[in-house]
This record gives C-alpha cells, sequence and structure tokens, in this order.
C-alpha cells in the first residue's frame, strides 16, 4: 500500500535492480514513500535541492571520497535530507568519515528489510544510526574500566572523536605526539576498546548521537 502522504525517501544508487527493491520495500509502509530513483550524485544533489525529501539512500559503491564531497556539498546548500549511506562492505573509518561529513544513517545493503525501514525512521526522526556490525568488536564483551579516565584522556578521547590525527592532536593541545600515543594506550586499556575508529563511534553512541541497531 503506496501512501503518498509518507515521508518521501530519494535513492541514488548504481544497480537499478537496488532501486526497484528499495521502492517496492516502501510501498509496503504507511510512514514512508519512494520519491524517485537516480544513478548519479550530481543528479541526487539537483533532485535533493528541489524536492526537499526526508531522507536519501546513497550508494557507498558511487566512492567513499566522492559522497564525502557530495555530503558537504549538501550541509552547504541547506537541505534539510537525512543521508544514509549503504554498502555491501563499511570499515569503521569509512563509517566515522561518513558520519563526520554528515551522514545520518549507515546501513549494510545485506541488512534485513527491517532494518534498512529502522535506519530509515531514525535518520528521518531526528537521530544518527548505525548499524550494530560496523563495529568490529561486537562480539567481544565490553571491559570493565579499571579507572575512569584523567581530563587529559577524555580531552584525547573526545578529539579522536572529531577525527584529528595525533599530530593535529598534540598541536591542539600543546603536547608531543609520542605523548598523545601515550594517552591513546591508556585509553584503550582503561576502556576495552581496540582502535581509534571504535573509540570515536563508541564516545558518539555513549554520548546518545548515535543510535545502534538492535534487530
Amino acid at each position: 500500500m503506496n501512501n503518498i502522504a509518507g515521508k518521501p525517501v530519494l535513492v541514488c544508487d548504481t544497480q537499478p535492480i537496488a532501486m526497484e527493491g528499495i521502492r517496492c520495500l516502501l510501498g509496503n509502509t504507511h510512514d514512508l514513500h519512494f520519491a524517485g530513483a537516480v544513478g548519479s550524485l550530481d543528479a541526487a544533489l539537483e533532485l535533493a535541492r528541489a524536492l526537499s525529501p526526508a531522507a536519501i539512500l546513497l550508494d557507498k559503491a558511487l566512492g567513499t571520497n566522492a559522497l564525502l564531497d557530495w555530503l558537504h556539498k549538501l550541509a552547504a546548500s541547506g537541505a534539510p535530507v537525512a543521508p544514509v549511506v549503504w554498502g555491501a562492505c563499511i570499515s569503521e573509518s569509512e563509517a566515522l568519515r561518513l558520519l563526520q561529513a554528515g551522514a545520518r544513517g549507515i546501513v549494510r545493503r545485506t541488512s534485513e528489510p527491517e532494518v534498512v525501514l529502522c535506519c530509515l525512521r531514525t535518520v528521518i526522526a531526528g537521530n544518527s544510526w548505525m548499524e550494530e556490525g560496523i563495529f568490529g568488536q561486537t562480539d567481544r564483551p565490553a571491559q570493565p574500566r579499571h579507572s575512569p579516565l584523567t581530563a587529559r584522556e577524555h580531552q584525547v578521547a573526545a578529539l579522536v572523536e572529531q577525527g584529528l590525527r595525533n599530530r593535529d592532536i598534540g598541536r591542539a593541545l600543546g603536547i608531543q605526539t609520542g605523548t598523545v600515543k601515550i594517552h591513546l594506550k591508556h585509553i584503550f586499556e582503561k576502556t576495552g576498546v581496540r582502535g581509534r575508529y571504535s573509540l570515536a563511534l563508541t564516545g558518539l553512541r555513549e554520548k546518545g548521537n548515535l543510535a545502534v541497531s538492535t534487530i
């Protein structure tokens, strides 16, 4: 039952069959509807500006760097559109870069239909969302902190969350790059998180800035 009164969703994908699949999926919902599909980012930006869909589903196969550039252009345009990137394989580092560039949702192309719908509904509601499987350590139980982070460690973690490299963190805090590495080592030991990308994504999730799928 295709309800055109539902929230419009635009699709930008390299595969026509994927476009048709999303069209059929949205056609069976009462709160979302398929607003159209295009095969290029340039066309997607034009339609996003003209139609102001509630969300747009973007194929990662269009290229990570091209998507990052597109997300910056969308943000500069001021169009109130929630971008969702989906792909067959998305790493933690890619997910973090896309989120920092303005993506509101990250989901796998292999996800169940209910997961894709949950992602779209979450971002349209104004929240950010990421499929849990993107986290590299989801099968590893969280380790309790042996001691709380120091004020400096909190500063380092916050800058990692913003995407800064060790050298840039050192400059921002007035410390040596080697000292930043030591702080990161202590942060990983205390939190049980492994890797700077996992640390940044976990920080976003703990602050309530990123919902993670539990479906």
